[in-house]
């Protein structure tokens, strides 16, 4: 019988997993001001344990632990009504990069560091500025 893992404080022993990382990240979905929330649903967000060697070189990165999530898809800002349909939007967020970055600052909740990347992926997608990703995610209040 395995403990029970919380899924908010994370004083567990055991590392989260996936569908840890991804209910976090849905948190940090639903606590975006109202006019965000609903657009911002529309993009999937997929956990992975580790970027692929393939698209660190795409990236032109070596280290996988530099990564802790990605945006893929075309700008709210940068689409017109007369392109052509597009893939679904997706944020990849990197398990094993987030969970070393969570351990490495040793002051930050879990959920506080997937909320950040995930508002960081976001801002991709809406075209935000750094003031509209401040008003949203104090991060470096």
């Amino acid at each position: 019988m395995s403990p029970s893992v919380p899924r908010s404080g994370w004083n567990s022993r055991l590392a989260p997993d996936a569908e840890a990382i991804a209910d976090l990240a849905e948190r940090a979905v639903n606590a975006l001001p109202p006019p965000f929330r609903e657009p911002a649903r529309a993009v999937s967000i997929q956990v992975e344990d580790w970027p692929s060697q393939e698209l660190l070189d795409s990236l032109g990165m070596s280290d996988a632990m530099e990564l802790t999530g990605l945006y893929e898809g075309v700008p709210l800002t940068e689409r017109s009504i007369s392109d052509p349909p597009q893939l679904p939007d997706v944020i990849r967020l990197f398990r094993l990069p987030i969970l070393w970055e969570w351990v490495e600052r040793g002051n930050v909740a879990l959920g506080e560091l997937v909320s950040h990347i995930v508002v960081h992926e976001l801002a991709h997608h809406f075209g935000w500025s750094d003031n509209d990703i401040a008003a949203i995610d104090r991060w470096w209040e």
